[in-house]
């Protein structure tokens, strides 16, 4: 993505540290967040330093750089850092395989990253081809580049459909309670991409009135009959959509598609820390003694998706 005429990544390995574009300070500051050990590289996952499932697999991949030799300890503690995005463990697992094999760790590591941003790129043009000129899409949390190193899940298609001439105007969700419709706000600006925040809410007020001809999501996790986890608030869009005849698109690698387990009941949802809903931006809005549940993703069924966007294939 380019940033006042500079390219960058949401994050990239230089002099054996990782270097991250700071997620919890965007839009307002562009700052860079630096991990030199393994125990950095959790913490910018678990606080959401760097988040969406393929970036948080890609930055896994650099912590087992980082760890220097200790495979099975590093993997361990990485793996606790977010439970639902599948993306992860499959890079901890071809991080491990890679090197049992003897594969020098690094190299593996920027293998792994290269082939995310590809396939981000690869699942933008087979995306694309769904977006027609004029076209108003909605689109839920953020799956840009700052989710993926580059390009984006959801992000991608719209990204290429504009670089391609289409006119198109995105409704992006702000998506409580972490504001992420704020980081997508950033990266359409960013590229020039017509668009307007709107409360999550707001969604089912503009499908209505006909302003909304797409939808587009990413997924942290799908399960093998196409159910699939996404931020919390994305099975809402869902059914609003099927209930309006809107299409309702899926972007996610194939790596996000979990093969082990048959159905969305199956899928574990991360809860998340009360101070996420009780503070917006360090302020406290609610009283301690009210009772905050937080469930950070929901599940949505299959019967709801038009189709999955992959780097492969759209799958029907």
């Amino acid at each position: 993505m380019k940033i006042e005429g500079k390219e960058y990544r949401a994050f990239w390995f230089e002099n054996n540290t990782v270097k991250f574009i700071d997620q919890r300070k965007l839009p307002y500051n562009f700052e860079i967040y630096t991990a030199k050990t393994v125990d950095d590289i959790a913490f910018a996952i678990k606080d959401m330093i760097v988040r969406g499932a393929p970036a948080i697999g890609a930055a896994a991949a650099y912590g087992m750089v980082l760890g220097k030799g200790k495979t099975h300890e590093t993997a361990n503690k990485l793996s606790k850092t977010r439970p639902t995005a599948y993306d992860l463990f499959y890079a901890i697992d071809y991080m491990e395989g890679e090197i049992n094999k003897g594969k020098n760790p690094i190299d593996a590591a920027n293998n792994y990253v290269e082939d995310v941003i590809d396939r981000c790129k690869n699942r933008g043009k087979n995306g694309e081809k769904l977006i027609e000129d004029g076209m108003r899409i909605l689109t839920h949390c953020n799956a840009g580049a700052l989710a993926t190193v580059d390009y984006g899940t959801a992000l991608a298609p719209i990204r290429l459909a504009h670089r391609t001439g289409k006119k198109l105007f995105v409704y992006a969700d702000e998506t409580r309670p972490r504001c992420q419709g704020l980081l997508t706000s950033w990266e359409l600006m960013q590229e020039g991409i017509k668009h307007s925040v709107i409360a999550d809410n707001a969604a089912g007020y503009f499908m209505k009135n006909g302003e909304i001809d797409m939808v587009i999501v990413g997924a942290d996790r799908i399960a093998k009959n196409g159910d699939f986890a996404n931020k919390i608030g994305t099975y809402e869009k869902a059914v609003l959509a099927k209930e309006n005849d809107i299409p309702f698109y899926v972007a996610a690698p194939v790596s996000t598609f979990d093969k082990n387990i048959e159905d969305g009941s199956r899928i574990k949802i991360e809860e998340r820390e009360r101070d996420e809903l009780a503070k917006i931006n360090g302020k406290t809005i609610m009283p301690e003694w009210i009772v905050v549940k937080n469930p950070a993703f929901d599940v949505t069924p299959s019967k709801y998706v038009t189709g999955y966007i992959t780097e492969k294939e759209i799958v029907k």
